[in-house]
C-alpha cells in the first residue's frame, strides 16, 4: 500500500497543474535573481529594459504563486474528502470479525488522526514539488554562472542533507511512539464516554481512572511529542548552521579568490539567500511525510480490505431485492471457532446441521455463553463459517455471493445501534408507512418522521428498541432475527410483540428467529432450537427432542 493509492486520479490533475504553476514560479524566481544580479553589476546598460523585465517577472511570479496556491487548496480538500469516503467504505468492506479483532479505538484513530495526516501530506506534495522546482531553477542559474562552484556547493548540501537525515531518524521513533499512544488514548476516551455514569457515581474510581489512564497516556504523549520535537530542532540547527556556514564561505572565501567576477559572487549570494525558504520548506516537509508514512503503516496494519467484498455474479448487491419465494435455508456441518483466550480455551460453534423453512417462527434458546449471538452472526452472513456450508435453496453461500445473501436478513441485535434516519429506506411513501408503525408501536406521541429522519432518538432503551423494530419492519426482508428484543419491554408490550407483531410477520410469509428467555411464549413458535455450549441439544427436526416442532 502506498500513499498514492489513496489519492484519486482526478486529484492528481489538480496537483500536476499546481506543480506546473510552481515550476513557472520557480523559473520566474531564478530569472528574477539573474535580473537583479545583472542590474546590480551592469545596471547602467539597458535600464528601461531591465525595469520592464523586472515588472513582468514580478507579475508572473505573483500570479503563478497565487494560481499554485489556489490549485493546491483544491487538491488538498478534494484528496481529504476522498480519503474519508474511501476509508469509510474500506472499513465497511472488511469482514466484521476482523474489525472486532482490530477494535473500535484503533479504527476511530485511523478515520480521524491518520486520515487527517494523509490529507496534510497530500497538501504538502505539490508544495514540496514547488520548492524543489525553485531550487532546480536556481541551480541552473548558478551552474550557468560557474559549474565548479556549483559542484562544491552541491557537495556541501549533500553532506548537510545526509547529516540531517541521520539526526532526524531518531525523531521518527518518537513520532511512531506518539502515534501508538494516540491509539491508547482513543481507547481511554471511549471508556470515559461509555462509562460516564459509573465514573460519576464513584469518586475513587473516577480519580483512579483519570490519573491511571487519561493522565498517564497524555503525559506519555507529551513526552514523546516533545522528544520528537527536540530531535527535529537538533537536525534543523545542524542544517541552519551548515547553511549560514555556506553563506559565509561564499561571502568571505569565494570573494577572496582571484579571477572571479563580482557578478558571479553576488549571483551566488543572492541565490543562496533566496533558496533559504524553499530549503526550510523541504526540511519542514520531512516530518510531515514521516508521520504520513506512519499513518500508512497503521492503516496497513489494520488489514483493511483494498477492494469491495465479492458481489456474486458481478451484480451490484445494493438495492437488489432478495428473492421472496425462497423455500429453505440449510446449515450443513457449519463450524465457527474463536481464537484461543489467554488460558488456551477456544469456543467453537458447531458443527451445526439445521434447516430453516420459509414462513416459520423459530425460538432459539440457550444459556449465557451457549453461542446464540455467534449463531446469529453466522446465520446472517456477518461471520464466515470456517467449516461446513450454508445453502439457500441449494445455492451455496460463498465469499463471492455473501453480500447478496446478507440482503435476506433484517436483524435487531441485542447491542443494536439506532440511526437517526431511515438510511436506504427514504422513498416517497416511507414517512407515511413509518407513521403507521409509530402508531402501532405506541411511539407516535414521542416523535415523528420527516423526510426519512426521526425528530428525536432521545428515548428510553425500550422505546429505542421499538424504533429499531420500526426500521426492521420497513426493510421488509424475507428473514427476521430478534436477539432478546423483548428483554427491556414492559409486560404489556411483550404481549404485543409476541402475540400480534410476530404472527403478523409470519402471516406475510416471513421466517422469524427469536432469541428469548420468555418461555411462556414458546408455544407460539413452530420450533424450539436449543444451543448448549455451541452445539445443538438434540435433532432440531426430530420430534421428542429440544428442537422438535411445536
Amino acid at each position: 500500500m502506498s500513499f498514492f493509492s489513496f489519492v484519486p486520479r482526478h486529484s492528481w490533475l489538480l496537483a500536476s497543474a499546481a506543480v506546473t504553476a510552481g515550476l513557472v514560479g520557480g523559473a520566474c524566481s531564478a530569472a528574477l535573481i539573474a535580473l537583479i544580479n545583472t542590474a546590480l553589476n551592469r545596471g547602467d546598460a539597458s535600464r528601461p529594459l531591465l525595469m520592464m523585465g523586472f515588472a513582468g517577472l514580478v507579475v508572473a511570479r505573483i500570479t503563478s504563486n497565487a494560481v499554485a496556491r489556489l490549485l493546491l487548496h483544491h487538491f488538498a480538500q478534494q484528496t481529504l474528502t476522498h480519503l474519508y469516503r474511501d476509508l469509510s467504505r474500506r472499513v465497511l468492506a472488511t469482514p466484521l470479525r476482523q474489525l472486532e479483532h482490530v477494535g473500535i479505538p484503533r479504527i476511530l484513530a485511523t478515520l480521524t488522526d491518520d486520515v487527517a495526516m494523509l490529507g496534510w501530506a497530500a497538501q504538502n506534495v505539490p508544495a514540496f514539488a514547488m520548492n524543489v522546482s525553485v531550487l532546480v531553477g536556481c541551480a541552473v542559474y548558478l551552474g550557468w554562472l560557474s559549474w565548479s562552484i556549483l559542484l562544491t556547493v552541491g557537495l556541501v548540501v549533500a553532506l548537510g542533507g545526509l547529516g540531517h537525515r541521520l539526526l532526524i531518524t531518531r525523531a521518527y521513533r518518537y513520532l511512531q511512539e506518539a502515534r501508538d499512544i494516540r491509539d491508547l488514548l482513543f481507547q481511554h476516551f471511549r471508556a470515559l464516554t461509555e462509562g460516564m455514569k459509573e465514573l460519576k457515581l464513584h469518586v475513587g474510581r473516577r480519580e483512579s481512572f483519570l490519573s491511571g489512564r487519561i493522565d498517564a497516556a497524555t503525559e506519555a504523549l507529551r513526552h514523546a511529542a516533545l522528544a520528537g520535537l527536540k530531535h527535529h530542532l537538533v537536525a534543523d540547527t545542524w542544517s541552519q548552521t551548515l547553511f549560514y556556514g555556506l553563506l559565509g564561505g561564499l561571502l568571505f572565501v569565494l570573494s577572496a579568490r582571484e579571477g572571479l567576477q563580482a557578478e558571479t559572487i553576488t549571483g551566488y549570494v543572492l541565490a543562496t539567500l533566496y533558496m533559504m525558504n524553499p530549503v526550510w520548506g523541504i526540511l519542514d516537509s520531512s516530518p510531515i511525510f514521516a508521520r504520513a508514512r506512519i499513518s500508512l503503516q497503521k492503516i496497513q496494519a489494520l488489514g483493511l480490505s483494498l477492494a469491495p467484498r465479492g458481489r456474486g455474479d458481478g451484480e451490484d448487491p445494493v438495492g437488489r431485492e432478495a428473492p421472496r419465494e425462497w423455500r429453505r435455508l440449510d446449515f450443513d456441518g457449519v463450524t465457527f471457532t474463536y481464537p484461543p483466550d489467554i488460558d488456551g480455551q477456544a469456543f467453537t460453534l458447531g458443527p451445526l446441521d439445521l434447516t430453516l423453512h420459509r414462513g416459520e417462527l423459530v425460538f432459539l434458546v440457550g444459556g449465557n455463553g451457549s453461542g446464540k449471538s455467534t449463531f446469529v452472526k453466522v446465520l446472517s452472513g456477518l461471520y464466515s463459517p470456517q467449516a461446513g456450508s450454508i445453502r439457500l435453496d441449494e445455492r451455496t453461500v460463498t465469499d463471492d455471493n455473501r453480500e447478496w445473501y446478507c440482503q435476506h436478513f433484517s436483524v435487531v441485535f441485542s447491542d443494536f445501534y439506532l440511526f437517526d434516519s431511515l438510511f436506504g429506506l427514504g422513498d416517497a411513501g416511507a414517512d407515511a408507512q413509518a407513521h403507521r408503525y409509530l402508531i402501532e408501536l405506541e411511539l407516535a406521541a414521542k416523535l415523528h418522521v420527516t423526510n426519512g429522519a426521526f425528530s428525536t432518538t432521545a428515548l428510553s432503551h425500550g422505546q429505542r428498541k421499538r424504533l429499531a423494530l420500526l426500521t426492521a419492519f420497513l426493510e421488509d426482508r424475507p428473514i427476521y432475527v430478534f436477539d432478546e428484543w423483548a428483554a427491556d419491554q414492559d409486560p404489556h408490550y411483550r404481549e404485543v410483540f409476541y402475540k400480534r407483531l410476530l404472527p403478523e410477520l409470519k402471516s406475510r410469509g416471513k421466517t422469524i428467529l427469536v432469541i428469548s428467555h420468555d418461555d411462556r411464549y414458546y408455544g407460539l413458535g413452530d420450533r424450539i432450537v436449543k444451543l448448549d455450549y455451541g452445539e445443538l441439544a438434540g435433532d432440531p427436526e426430530r420430534p421428542g427432542h429440544a428442537g422438535a416442532r411445536a
